[in-house]
């Protein structure tokens, strides 16, 4: 077995059927990227090639999402 890139194809007909898209994979990847390694701008861009408006976008998603997890008590 060859290990190599997953094409369009290939990701497109494995989601067939399931409410996710190429395009919420894509942006749950780029959230997931700033909710781990901190919610910076030019580390999306880098990584992601996006443009600036989109990477200051997802930051400040993540910063939201951070801010609220921290905010929000634990269950005992």
């Amino acid at each position: 077995m060859e290990n190599c890139p997953a094409g369009k194809l290939w990701v497109t007909n494995a989601v067939r059927g399931l409410t996710a898209t190429l395009e919420r994979f894509r942006i749950d990847r780029q959230l997931e990227e700033a909710l781990t390694c901190g919610p910076d701008p030019l580390h999306l861009a880098a990584v992601f090639g996006i443009d600036d408006k989109t990477a200051i976008r997802y930051a400040n998603a993540a910063r939201h999402l951070l801010q609220t997890a921290a905010e929000t008590p634990e269950p005992p």
